[in-house]
């Protein structure tokens, strides 16, 4: 990651989303820290700047190779320093490849063979079991040149 990275990132917002196509979930083989080893959604931190969903589309193509729009938030964690958003991730276009450095691998994998991997950790289980059941928020674009989304209005 440059220096303008770094200094761009918001390191206390992330973003995440559960992609399916053809009956398939991706998942991407973590390459470090706690999750080194790991399948998880893709993802990963927002921009000072951008919106949630600008993220999730700018992570997943970075990551992933695949062109997603946010659906539906279907989870979000909150801790006293950061929170992490979780959307479905509507699947756009594109073909699964690794970026070759946050990730080894990206796979399209049955959710079922997912839910039961014990290489899946389980807050990305439960997020492929909420994207599964239509749990989750409708998501409420915001546009500040609109009145009618003004919070008072």
């Amino acid at each position: 990651m440059t220096k303008e990275e770094m200094e761009s990132t918001n390191w206390s917002q992330s973003v995440a989303g559960v992609c399916f196509k053809d009956g398939k979930v991706l998942l991407a083989r973590h390459t470090y820290g706690g999750g080194k080893g790991k399948l998880i959604i893709p993802g990963g931190y927002v921009k000072c700047g951008e919106a949630p969903e600008e993220a999730l589309r700018r992570e997943y193509m970075e990551e992933t190779g695949i062109a997603v729009k946010a659906g539906k938030l279907i989870g979000i964690r909150f801790s006293k320093k950061d929170w992490y958003a979780v959307f479905v991730a509507e699947y756009v276009e594109g073909e699964a490849r690794s970026d070759g450095n946050e990730n080894s691998e990206v796979v399209w994998m049955d959710p079922n063979e997912a839910l039961k991997d014990a290489t899946v950790p389980g807050l990305t289980k439960e997020m492929i079991r909420k994207a599964l059941t239509g749990e989750g928020f409708g998501l409420t674009p915001y546009d500040t040149d609109k009145l009618e989304n003004h919070l008072y209005v």
